[in-house]
């Protein structure tokens, strides 16, 4: 089959278009037959490596996917062959004592399809069948692709960790990527007062508004600090989502008002920063991070995306063979929503 795989780590040159196996499944697995996949900035990290990631090369990027069931281990009930099915990426061993819990993102071996395990940039994949959800025939593979990794990540930080409530203030750092746009829509349909949205040009800004966002601050012509400030009344926001990290973590903490939570699932700007605590015991803040979220969040989620409650923004779509062009978009930034892959093509 065809697929997307690096070798090595390194840059986008790393990544071809390959000739692999067709994955073997065992007794609780299916094989998917994937129509679409959907790109994350996760697959750059995953590429550039870091030193406690260790991959079976080749490694097949790709931590989103939808397609049909074309084969099902012994052991498997409760789906058939043709099937269509979205994918929760999220990998748990299901027998600790967080997946018996129900907190199956907290597994002590938790790992992400794509990322630590073969994605799904491949004409098939093996997936856990229960990591399946029954994909209704009103839906695209493409909305579930598009929505799956950023809608659950961006409803557990938002909903189940941050406790958002109806009337509060937001502010997303950041108008253009998946999980920012997820948020954009999650707390809207929350019922947050004032969504405030920071970005680097008018065209994000703009789809970010379409999507709910109340208030939008061009960062490239305004201090977005000072500007949170005057559309609060000099109080600051009750919930900050900044998944930039290094460049506008010191001013998100300052935008927050008192009592306030900062929302963290990634660092696209830099793992490592400083910043004065005093801040933080001063203000009596809190700072949340999360990963992914369990099966049942997932379920809820997607089942708001099913219905139409949610509607991801899909940028454009690649054939599987233009992948790396897609990639090298997703690496310039020049995103507003997600780049979807259609593994057919």
């Amino acid at each position: 089959m065809k697929a997307v795989v690096f070798y090595e780590h390194g840059g986008l040159e790393q990544v071809q278009v390959a000739e692999v196996g067709v994955p073997e499944i065992g007794a609780e697995d299916v094989l998917v037959q994937v129509k679409a996949a959907a790109l994350n900035r996760l697959d750059l990290w995953v590429l550039a490596g870091w030193p406690s990631l260790k991959l079976h090369l080749p490694h097949i990027l790709g931590s989103d996917g939808a397609g049909v069931i074309a084969q099902m281990g012994a052991n498997v009930t409760g789906w058939a062959v043709g099937d269509r099915v979205a994918i929760n990426p999220t990998l748990s061993c299901g027998r600790c004592r967080f997946c018996v819990a129900g907190q199956d993102n907290l597994c002590d071996s938790m790992a992400i399809m794509g990322e630590h395990a073969p994605g799904f940039y491949a004409e098939y994949q093996r997936v856990p069948a229960r990591n399946l959800l029954k994909l209704p025939e009103g839906s695209s593979f493409e909305t579930a692709a598009a929505a799956s990794l950023v809608y659950v990540t961006a409803w557990h930080s938002l909903v189940k960790r941050g406790r958002l409530q109806a009337g509060e203030d937001v502010l997303i750092v950041g108008a253009g990527g998946g999980v920012n746009t997820a948020a954009i829509q999650i707390a809207h349909l929350a019922g947050a007062r004032r969504i405030i949205v920071v970005g680097s040009n008018g065209e994000k800004l703009a789809r970010a508004g379409e999507l709910g966002a109340t208030h939008l601050i061009n960062r490239n012509e305004e201090d977005w600090g000072k500007a949170v400030f005057k559309l609060t009344e000099r109080q600051g926001v009750d919930v900050v989502v900044d998944n930039v990290g290094a460049a506008t973590y010191a001013g998100s903490l300052r935008a927050l008002r008192k009592g306030g939570r900062l929302l963290t699932v990634g660092n696209t700007s830099g793992p490592q920063f400083a910043f004065d605590n005093r801040v933080i015991f001063g203000k009596h803040l809190e700072i949340i991070g999360s990963t992914m979220g369990p099966q049942s969040d997932f379920a809820e989620v997607m089942g708001l995306v099913f219905s139409g409650r949610l509607a991801p923004t899909i940028d454009a779509i690649y054939p599987l063979a233009e992948t790396p062009a897609a990639l090298r978009r997703l690496e310039a930034g020049d995103v507003v929503g997600k780049l979807i892959v259609n593994c057919e093509l």
